[in-house]
């Protein structure tokens, strides 16, 4: 197992600072044996920073996933490598110290924030975090004129040497490096912070953790397939009508467009998947056919609220939302 934790002393940090910034951060940053909700993490890494951005120290760990590493060829994580890791219930108490008190920062930060949650869920814990930064939507909101919203376009705006590209520890230096100056910059215009609150996934505590896919033929795992980030995944189609939007005090009905916003308590496939085996047609976007926005944090400014408040659609939460999936209205003419 290889831990690092090195401190360094911070330096001082330009005046004034909005009063409403957090009071320190913990940049992270996970590889993982793939993208979907079975997946594991294969290695971790924290850089602690201060209420500016300053470094105050680092740490990572190897993790043993009980599975194929997956894309190998991303990461450079073999089996022979991990197979005298930690595993992940091993380093929760220590990963848990680090990210305690701090906003998570991490590159598209869902997915990090997503992965950890699982694996804390797994453990049947909880990661001690209540809020989130992306560092793309930061770099969004600033303005920065990067080609695109790639780490390495990031880190090659502010000079940023990247040393070993998909490796969680090199990949959370960088992007420390990189957020230190996003931050300051956006000190200096008054630029509220992009925070989005982090929920803990209850259902992988509740209900068990759900059973993992099996192994395709030739017995590789993960959702990786060389040359591809993400494949894209395909519900079946909603054999029902749409019967049009959710009325007040209404009941779901087979056909209806449901959409979904943000973080949600039950992992957000499994919500999904719930929906759709309810004759519910899921929606990636938000549109004047979508019945109604499920979100957790209907005055947020994320792209599915702000059109749902400009078509009018109805907007619910999910502890509502699971009330209503208990008792679904069957579609008109459909079941005799």
């Amino acid at each position: 197992m290889t831990m690092l934790d090195n401190r360094t002393e911070p330096t001082a940090s330009p005046s004034p600072w909005p009063a409403a910034y957090p009071d320190g951060y913990a940049v992270v940053d996970v590889e993982t044996t793939g993208l979907g909700r079975d997946d594991r993490i294969v290695s971790a890494a924290v850089y602690r920073l201060d209420s500016r951005g300053e470094v105050q120290d680092h740490w990572y760990s190897p993790v043993n996933p009980l599975r194929d590493p997956g894309p190998v060829w991303i990461h450079g994580l073999t089996s022979a490598m991990l197979a005298d890791a930690p595993l992940f219930p091993e380093i929760a108490a220590e990963l848990a110290e680090r990210l305690a008190g701090r906003v998570l920062v991490a590159h598209n930060a869902v997915f990090d924030w997503s992965m950890l949650a699982r694996e804390y869920a797994r453990a049947k814990s909880t990661a001690p975090v209540e809020q989130r930064l992306c560092t793309i939507v930061l770099a969004k909101e600033l303005r920065l004129p990067l080609a695109n919203h790639k780490l390495e376009s990031l880190a090659a705006h502010y000079g940023v040497i990247q040393q070993r590209a998909h490796h969680a520890l090199d990949d959370a230096r960088v992007l420390a490096e990189a957020f230190r100056p996003s931050l300051h910059l956006a000190a200096a215009t008054g630029l509220p912070l992009p925070l989005h609150t982090c929920r803990a996934l209850t259902e992988w505590v509740e209900g068990g953790v759900p059973a993992a896919r099996p192994a395709p033929a030739g017995g590789s795992y993960g959702s990786y397939r060389p040359g591809s980030w993400r494949p894209a995944r395909k519900r079946p189609s909603c054999p029902y009508p749409n019967p049009g939007r959710l009325a007040a005090d209404g009941p779901l009905m087979q056909g209806m467009r449901v959409a979904f916003s943000g973080d949600t308590g039950i992992d957000r496939e499994l919500l999904e998947d719930r929906a759709t085996d309810a004759g519910l047609h899921v929606a990636s976007s938000v549109s004047r056919l979508t019945s109604v926005l499920v979100t957790n944090d209907p005055d947020s400014s994320t792209g599915k609220t702000v059109k749902a408040r400009a078509f009018g659609t109805p907007v619910i939460d999910e502890r509502r939302f699971a009330e209503l999936l208990k008792a679904v209205t069957p579609a008109p003419g459909v079941h005799g």
